[in-house]
């Protein structure tokens, strides 16, 4: 067996032992003492609104362990990756995220090395996929969880309106539209109606929610709320009437996505095609392939091939991405 796949091997277990090793270090005492002091002077403070954020942070803040704190540090924007990874609804940590960060990019990049790929650019190779493949997943997750919201929120907001009509107060209402339903739906007014038990006010509770959910149509909800509060009116019949956007501009999107689901179709075959051949021949003969890596006119070809591809997707999607 030739020494350079066994040297990469032992780098490899090494870097990934390394990084154990720091996830499962823990936190620094200094950072622990801030929020020890943090936390004592809330618990002790006079203030009403100090003591219910002290509350919010028991009750929502989960126990993240030394793997979490060890992401936290080297992953970039921490505090933006929770967030998204709140917003998938699933029990995803920071800490597993890295993990399979690095054990993607680890895995691939050793078995692209072994495959005969020059080091450098295996190792490149598996950070893009270590780093997007997670990335991507997390979208595709928070994109679907969405979906579902935005399919079930105008029933949503028609049980508040029958509510509301049959002289219960909003507050009350959105505690029975979190029981009643299922679903992503049910699970945020859920929360909303448990913040609000705690004493956060409505239009804090909900705007949190959007924050957390950054969809348009819970938006439009809380700014629907807030003007009534402020102006008053009848809040059944503007939510109603908000009920009834919701849904024409839903099927608007159903609309757009069935014109456009062509030509998408179209976009990721072209797109795909000339990888899935170049992965193939890869297979079949990867000697031949290795040339692209070691001439540097093929270099500069596929280079150039790269750059145009990338220019035509931008453009396509572009052409299929639609505002409403």
């Amino acid at each position: 067996m030739p020494l350079m796949p066994i040297l990469m091997l032992g780098a490899g277990a090494l870097v990934v032992l390394g990084l154990l090793a720091v996830a499962f270090a823990g936190p620094s005492p200094a950072r622990a003492s801030a929020r020890r002091m943090t936390a004592l002077r809330a618990r002790h403070s006079d203030s009403a609104g100090a003591i219910v954020e002290a509350q919010m942070r028991r009750i929502t803040q989960g126990r993240g362990n030394k793997m979490d704190a060890a992401a936290m540090r080297f992953l970039p924007r921490p505090a933006l990756l929770k967030k998204r990874l709140a917003m998938t609804g699933k029990n995803w940590t920071v800490g597993q995220y890295g993990m399979a960060t690095l054990g993607i990019t680890v895995v691939v990049g050793m078995l692209l090395a072994l495959k005969g790929l020059p080091i450098l650019l295996a190792l490149f190779i598996g950070l893009i996929l270590g780093a997007g493949l997670p990335h991507f997943v997390v979208g595709f997750f928070i994109k679907r969880r969405g979906a579902k919201f935005n399919s079930k929120f105008p029933d949503a907001i028609e049980l508040l309106v029958r509510g509301l009509r049959s002289g219960l107060p909003i507050s009350e209402t959105i505690g029975v539209v979190g029981s009643e339903l299922d679903g992503p739906v049910g699970e945020e007014f859920r929360t909303v109606a448990d913040k609000m038990k705690i004493g956060r006010t409505m239009d804090a509770a909900l705007q949190d929610t959007a924050d957390r959910m950054g969809t348009p149509e819970f938006q439009f909800f809380c700014i629907t709320i807030a003007i009534q509060r402020e102006t008053g009116g009848n809040l059944a019949e503007t939510l109603a009437n908000l009920a009834t956007v919701l849904r024409m501009r839903g099927q608007m999107k159903l609309k757009i996505k069935a014109m456009s689901s062509e030509s998408k179709a179209s976009a990721y075959i072209v797109g795909s095609l000339p990888f899935i051949v170049f992965g193939m021949i890869w297979m079949i003969n990867g000697s031949y392939m290795q040339n692209f890596f070691s001439d540097q006119r093929l270099m500069v070809a596929g280079g150039g091939g790269l750059l145009w591809m990338g220019i035509g997707a931008f453009i396509m999607a572009k052409m299929v991405n639609f505002e409403i």
